[in-house]
C-alpha cells in the first residue's frame, strides 16, 4: 500500500514539474519577444543585432525548459 502511494506521489510531482516547466518557458518565450519588439520599435536601425540576441536568448531558455519537462518525466517513469 505505502509502495503504491509512493509511486502515485512520485507521478503527480513529475507532472507537476514538467507542467511548470512548459509554463515557465512559454512566460519567458513571450518576455523575450515583447522585449524584442519594444527594442525595435525604439531602435529600427539595430534590428539584425536585435534579431540574433532575441533568437540566442529564445534557445537557451528552451534548452533549460527541456531539461525540466525531461526530469518530470523522468520523475514519473523511474
Amino acid at each position: 500500500m505505502h509502495v503504491f502511494l509512493l509511486d502515485a506521489i512520485a507521478n503527480a510531482g513529475g507532472a507537476v514539474g514538467a507542467g511548470l516547466a512548459a509554463i515557465g518557458c512559454g512566460i519567458g518565450l513571450g518576455q523575450i519577444g515583447k522585449g524584442a519588439v519594444e527594442a525595435i520599435a525604439r531602435q529600427p536601425e539595430a534590428l539584425n543585432d536585435i534579431r540574433a540576441n532575441m533568437i540566442l536568448t529564445a534557445a537557451l531558455v528552451e534548452g533549460a525548459a527541456l531539461f525540466g519537462i525531461i526530469v518530470g518525466f523522468l520523475a514519473m517513469v523511474l
